[in-house]
């Protein structure tokens, strides 16, 4: 099990969370490969996208449903500050994770989440376990509470 794995899978056992991590042999890079592999609708698959505030070069994430875009101008009002484009380098050293397998919660370092409520209209999403190939069905509530995610509107 690779680090990234057991980062993931240690968070939601210290949370009292029992949510089973599933391998998928074709991979979920993209949220319609997700939505495909884990048989849900592709607003139930979870988008980690990173970006880098300008202010400090801190990694933001922002948590959006699988069938919404980031908008970047509402994404940089909703962080209140400049945003850039985090490069695998800053999203490894500061997350954890390789672009493809970010997960939710299990980062190496705090960082500052927003989630689209967009999410919440579900039972159940489909997050990535810290690989490209592993995924976790859990409450989005949880999600939210885990990450620390503020719910906004940052999508197109």
């Amino acid at each position: 099990m690779s680090k990234s794995l057991k980062r993931v899978k240690r968070a939601l056992d210290e949370a009292g969370i029992t949510a089973e991590i599933l391998e998928m042999a074709e991979g979920t890079r993209t949220a319609e490969d997700a939505a495909r592999a884990a048989g849900c609708e592709i607003d139930q698959i979870v988008k980690s996208v990173i970006f880098r505030g300008e202010e400090d070069g801190r990694a933001i994430l922002f948590l959006t449903a699988g069938g919404n875009r980031v908008d970047g101008v509402k994404a940089s009002a909703v962080a209140g500050e400049a945003l850039g484009k985090a490069d695998a380098a800053l999203i490894r050293e500061q997350t954890g994770f390789a672009i493809g397998g970010v997960a939710p919660i299990g980062h190496l370092t705090p960082i500052r989440a927003f989630i689209d409520p967009r999410l919440f209209d579900f039972d159940v999403i489909w997050s990535a376990a810290g690989t490209p190939r592993h995924v976790f069905a859990v409450d989005p509530r949880d999600i939210e509470r885990l990450s620390g995610a503020q719910a906004a509107d940052f999508t197109s």
